[in-house]
């Protein structure tokens, strides 16, 4: 299991709670677990896409399984409200070793911090009765464009991934899971993309995006800096670029990740 890019220090496991807010939106729509009962999620974290799921699902039980002791114990006072609808298992997504079997699964921002995720994908297997529901929703950042061109934000997210490379991670899963899905033999396999394609016309939504990626950015950045990939000097002139983008007469934000769904 690689190192975790942002790390798990309180404010971290806020702001996981906080983008599950800004981007639920996004996520949700299509992601349909209906008639399911027990739900498989890998990497749940904090439990902040639990939470969603719970409130979205009233019939689920969900397993959160997570390899950090400290996110498992925060998930559970962020969940303590579910009760017995939430089981926990701190565990190597790659080397699962659990009770029961899953009628559905559900995946959100954690293949990327996964070095062979997959194994993933082959270690669940096992876990999911036929016709099991899945849905996975990662990462595509080869596809974040901004206007107008800015090199203190270009530096950093070229170091950002970087970074995330050097410790095992893949900030490009997304675009990879249909072939890495196909592969370890899974059945009705449909890509999807959504995102943010934001300018002047949405300003309230382009300012709140641009501060969400701040936040974003910045959860790496001791990392990184210790990586000697940045230095702080290079933190704050990125803040600064994308301040700039939210307040551009031409000002353009782009960026897409990938949904996928499959059966076994």
């Amino acid at each position: 299991m690689t190192a975790y890019l942002h790390g798990f220090i309180p404010e971290e496991q806020q702001r996981l709670m906080d983008q599950a807010g800004v981007l639920g939106s996004l996520i949700y729509p299509r992601i349909d677990f209906s008639g399911c009962k027990k739900l498989l999620e890998v990497g749940s974290g904090v439990g902040a896409q639990t939470e969603v799921l719970l409130r979205l699902f009233p019939d689920l039980e969900i397993t959160c399984v997570d390899y950090s002791q400290s996110q498992i114990e925060r998930a559970k006072q962020n969940l303590a409200f579910a009760g017995d609808r939430v089981s926990f298992a701190c565990q190597d997504a790659t080397k699962l070793d659990l009770d029961e079997k899953f009628d559905s699964v559900f995946i959100c921002w954690a293949l990327e911090h996964i070095p062979d995720a997959y194994k993933v994908l082959q270690t669940i297997k096992p876990y999911l009765l036929p016709k099991a529901k899945l849905w996975f929703t990662e990462v595509f950042n080869s596809s974040f464009y901004f206007n107008p061109p800015l090199p203190a934000l270009t530096k950093f997210y070229a170091a950002y991934n970087e970074f995330q490379r050097s410790l095992g991670g893949n900030p490009d899963i997304g675009a990879n899971l249909g072939n890495l899905l196909f592969q370890a033999g899974y059945e009705e396999i449909e890509l999807f993309h959504e995102g943010f394609h934001l300018d002047q016309r949405q300003p309230e939504d382009l300012l709140k995006i641009t501060r969400y990626w701040q936040e974003l950015m910045k959860s790496a950045a001791s990392g990184m800096i210790e990586a000697d990939l940045i230095t702080k000097a290079d933190t704050s002139a990125m803040e600064n670029d994308l301040d700039r983008i939210a307040k551009d007469e031409n000002a353009v934000f782009f960026y897409h990740f990938v949904q996928v769904s499959a059966s076994v």
